[in-house]
């Protein structure tokens, strides 16, 4: 677990998006990655408590995992790119499900996905079943991608920020309107009263 984890799980709930239908934005930057690098798989994954949760997805069927099996929550402690050359030949890797099962991971490479204020929500990955790595290009893409992932996150926490805004506003107009209103009610009723 990283040191800040209350941390990071308070700014991953700030950001309001586990558990969303697919946006577009999203899809387009997991395919790029799928893409760019010639995997078979790539997702931008949320790190949750107990789970890590896919906001896109590209060759897989699985909208979540445990936590305890998640490439991505080693990927998230790393400052920089984590890259599993071959997860058979990795101690920490090799009897997890997800390489003795299926999806059959071999290779991964995880790029996280940081807040301004440094918190790692979670990854941008690219998973294939054969042993591998990447290029010095497919690594400076994936980075690039992954910080257009955490700017459309920061994009979307904004936006819903400032719906919040404006709705308290409109709120706190319809008190005020409400208020003038009651009190010019009472100042006509009590010229009667005069």
């Amino acid at each position: 677990m990283p040191l800040t984890e209350v941390e990071r799980l308070a700014a991953l709930r700030r950001y309001q998006i586990l558990d969303t239908p697919a946006e577009p934005d999203f899809d387009d930057l997991a395919g790029l990655a799928a893409w760019i690098c010639r995997t078979p798989i790539a997702l931008i994954t949320l790190v949750d408590e107990d789970r890590q949760w896919f906001k896109a997805r590209v060759g897989l069927d699985a909208s979540e995992t445990p936590r305890d099996v998640a490439f991505c929550a080693h990927a998230i402690q790393q400052s920089d790119l984590f890259v599993v050359p071959d997860a058979l030949a990795d101690p920490r890797f090799a009897s997890n499900p997800l390489v003795t099962g299926q999806p059959g991971i071999r290779f991964y490479a995880g790029a996280p996905l940081l807040t301004p204020d440094g918190q790692a929500l979670g990854t941008l990955c690219v998973i294939d079943r054969v042993p591998r790595g990447l290029s010095d290009q497919e690594a400076a893409a994936l980075r690039a991608l992954s910080r257009q992932v955490a700017a459309l996150l920061e994009l979307r926490r904004a936006g819903l920020d400032l719906r919040r805004t404006h709705e308290e506003n409109r709120a706190a107009q319809e008190a005020l309107r409400t208020s003038e209103e009651f009190k010019t009610r009472i100042i006509e009723s009590s010229r009667d009263c005069i």
